[in-house]
């Protein structure tokens, strides 16, 4: 449980998990009566207007009036102290009152609540609830039922993982995978991780080590009486927050998922943000399982620990500023002006730059990213007249082993590490490209230019310098018994000291072997030094690290969250299948598979189209649009694979009347309308209905990917796989709906889903 602050004289109203999501979908003038109704509660529960009262057979169970025809169902936990748990129509209330059940879940000491007729009628259908009446209902025959989904279980072994007991003679019945995700919408949290990772293979004492004892009471710790003290004891553990003030509400029902992840952290994730780790730990998962929301967590838990100051010994970084901009917004949502006011907030260039210009602060050096950087590359060879090496080859040879490994001479290049690099190279052809890297960086320093891997590489070893001066002068007030001057400055100008106590790492599979070197150096080697999360799935820059050989050492401080709360099993189906075949590393050496990683919402099935002509592409997508006039224009997204389409689209949604605006390197131009972009500004962002379209071969992946099959098949798979790794994340951002779409032949991609050319 969550509290956001101490409660109100009055009444305590605490909120369940799930009870939010039944509010947000009645019709917005209920939704405003219960803003009403849970003030005026919370300032006295005894008013006459309430009509507060116990329900027949119910020891715990209220309700109270929220309008005319509304009701709120509370469970009195003692006292003064509530907890809601639904909101129905006055109609709903008081029918067939043995179907509310709720009570101490004995293996996780958390309350929950079900009405099993609600979840018997959507989940079983019409039948399922009047065979619980004991009555029957007019319909045709039904078919024969394939086996139950989960036969091989006895209600003992389903209790024992924690599945809600009122659930379990429903739980055996379900038959189809369809009726499983029906009452995972219904279900508590807990049951519904328990049974979908059962439904999906997991073996029962695996469930019973991830899932079940990470949130189990220890033995002897389930209530034995049904106290007051027993009661609030279960609430601490619940899902639940307590509502302090109308913005705690409001931003639980209005902010979408992150509103409900301030409050509702799953027992998992709240697990990891307070974690005590005695070095660098790793989180990783799929889209959508709260990679994002732990880390801003944690950070936040990390703050609340700090002593009283001035100072920001927290870092929160990620590998671009847009990433960047809504981690700081988030967080202050999150935390506020106190918890913003004690952690950095830089996108790992822009921490670089920092460091660098602290040492050389009339640097009149412009910095330009790796497409600039090739194109350099590109003029370079024509105007030497080399054509025994390409460009790209070259481009990362530089960034990958001669500044990878802060390489400066000719000898320190014969002797570097080429592993992973796929290609071979003799010694003779080592000294040619080390005459073309020596040409490129005077090339650079003439023209006033450096990449932002050097700058990183820099930054690096400046930081890597103030950490050895450290250990040495820790060395030296060792032998001399006592501190010596702390006003001794460093190199860059700083006190002698890090620079940070806590780094936290957001979409860590995307930063650079400079960009860990430096982190690494930036924070002592101590407990909760480095926290990270990512997924290599989502990896969209060539940047294949292994964090040990950095000095980030996370072996045994790995954690992985399977569960999506973003995106429908179906479209997570469509996305895992693009991944279908090939191999990610874990950041450390080993690999990393999607094993486990399901969501519990169901929504439609992906779309498919194809069109014989760009042109015709266009009008679907234009026609898609139309289509989902139900949603806000600025809930729906296009996604396409070069910026010339971007334009493309949006001009075409323009002649046809629709507002569209764009997203760019720096953010998105504007609030309003449809939004496009190029699958590589996708991340981190998320839609509740998304189109991508351009999906044909030669564009997924660019043809260009296929010249490296001959000359270097290592550098071909990375590339597919890249590409691969695009789409995936473009595809895991839609939220209800998506649509794929191409012209001529499809993407190999999606050629698994049957995809084929018109």
């Amino acid at each position: 449980m969550t509290s956001t602050g101490a409660p109100t004289a009055g009444a305590t109203l605490r909120l369940l998990d799930k009870a939010d999501k039944e509010i947000v979908k009645l019709d917005r003038a209920i939704v405003g009566a219960v803003y009403k109704f849970q003030h005026e509660f919370r300032k006295n529960p005894d008013a006459p207007g309430f009509d507060l009262k116990q329900l027949k057979g119910h020891e715990r169970l209220w309700s109270a009036r929220v309008n005319r025809e509304y009701r709120a169902l509370l469970v009195r936990l003692g006292g003064n102290d509530w907890l809601l748990v639904s909101v129905k129509h006055r109609g709903h209330v008081h029918r067939n009152l043995d179907r509310f059940a709720y009570g101490i879940n004995q293996i996780t000491g958390a309350i929950e609540y079900v009405d099993l007729q609600v979840v018997e009628e959507d989940v079983l259908g019409p039948e399922g609830a009047a065979r619980r009446a004991g009555t029957t209902v007019d319909a045709a025959p039904r078919p024969v039922l394939d086996a139950p989904l989960f036969a091989a279980y006895t209600p003992e072994q389903l209790a024992g993982l924690g599945v809600a007991e009122p659930l379990i003679p429903v739980v055996l019945k379900l038959t189809t995978d369809d009726e499983l995700l029906g009452l995972a919408e219904y279900a508590p949290r807990h049951t519904g991780e328990v049974l979908l990772r059962l439904r999906d293979g997991v073996p029962y004492e695996q469930v019973m080590r991830e899932v079940t004892a990470p949130v189990a009471l220890e033995p002897g710790g389930a209530p034995e009486r049904d106290t007051v003290e027993d009661w609030r004891t279960a609430a601490d553990r619940s899902q639940a927050v307590v509502i302090t003030d109308d913005e705690s509400l409001r931003s639980i029902l209005e902010e979408g998922d992150f509103g409900r992840w301030k409050v509702f952290l799953h027992p998992t994730q709240e697990k990891l943000v307070r974690r005590r780790c005695s070095g660098p730990a790793r989180v990783s998962g799929g889209p959508g399982t709260g990679k994002t929301i732990v880390a801003l967590h944690r950070v936040k838990h990390l703050v609340d620990q700090l002593p009283a100051g001035h100072t920001k010994p927290v870092l929160l970084t990620t590998f671009n500023k847009n990433l960047a901009a809504d981690l700081r917004s988030r967080l202050l949502s999150l935390g506020g002006p106190q918890t913003l006011a004690r952690v950095d907030i830089l996108h790992v260039d822009r921490l670089a730059q920092r460091v660098v210009s602290e040492a050389d602060p009339g640097n009149p050096k412009r910095r330009i990213d790796d497409t600039q950087a090739l194109r350099e590359w590109r003029q370079l060879l024509v105007e030497t007249g080399e054509s025994r090496w390409d460009a790209e080859f070259l481009s990362d040879e530089w960034n990958q082993v001669i500044l990878g490994q802060a390489v400066v001479s000719r000898v320190e290049y014969f002797r570097a590490r080429r592993a992973g690099r796929g290609r071979s190279v003799t010694r003779p052809e080592r000294a040619e490209i080390w005459q073309l890297a020596e040409r490129f960086a005077q090339r650079l320093d003439g023209k006033k230019l450096e990449t932002h891997r050097q700058v990183a590489e820099r930054a690096a070893q400046l930081e890597i310098a103030r950490q050895h001066k450290i250990e040495e002068r820790r060395r030296q007030d060792e032998e001399r018994g006592g501190p010596g001057n702390i006003h001794v400055e460093s190199g860059t100008g700083a006190w002698l000291r890090h620079r940070y106590r806590h780094i936290i790492v957001d979409e860590a599979q995307d930063l650079g072997p400079a960009h860990w070197k430096m982190l690494r150096a930036m924070v002592p080697q101590e407990p909760d030094d480095l926290f990270l999360v990512g997924d290599t799935h989502q990896r969209i820059y060539d940047n294949q690290v292994t964090l040990g050989s950095l000095g980030v050492n996370i072996r045994g401080r790995s954690s992985k969250l399977t569960l999506s709360y973003r995106t429908t099993r179906e479209i997570l189906g469509t996305a895992i299948g693009i991944l279908e075949g090939t191999e990610f590393d874990d950041l450390d050496g080993s690999t990393e598979d999607l094993a486990g990683y399901r969501s519990v919402l169901h929504g439609a099935r992906p779309s498919l189209r194809s069109a014989d002509s760009w042109d015709q592409e266009l009008d679907l997508v234009v026609e898609q649009v139309q289509a989902w006039h139900d949603v806000p224009r600025e809930s729906v997204a296009v996604c396409v694979p070069t910026n010339e389409k971007v334009d493309e689209v949006m001009a075409r949604l323009s002649r046809r009347g629709i507002t569209s605006t764009k997203i760019t390197g720096d953010g998105v131009r504007g609030a309003e309308g449809v939004h496009v972009g190029t699958m590589y500004l996708f991340k981190g962002l998320e839609f509740r209905r998304m189109i991508i379209a351009g999906v044909s071969e030669g564009l997924v992946p660019r043809t260009a990917v296929d010249a490296w099959e001959r000359t270097d098949r290592l550098r071909h798979r990375r590339e597919l796989q890249r590409a691969r790794s695009l789409l995936f994340v473009a595809a895991t951002r839609a939220r209800d709906a998506l649509t794929i779409s191409w012209n001529g032949e499809p993407s190999r991609f999606l050629r698994p889903f049957g995809a084929k050319a018109r």
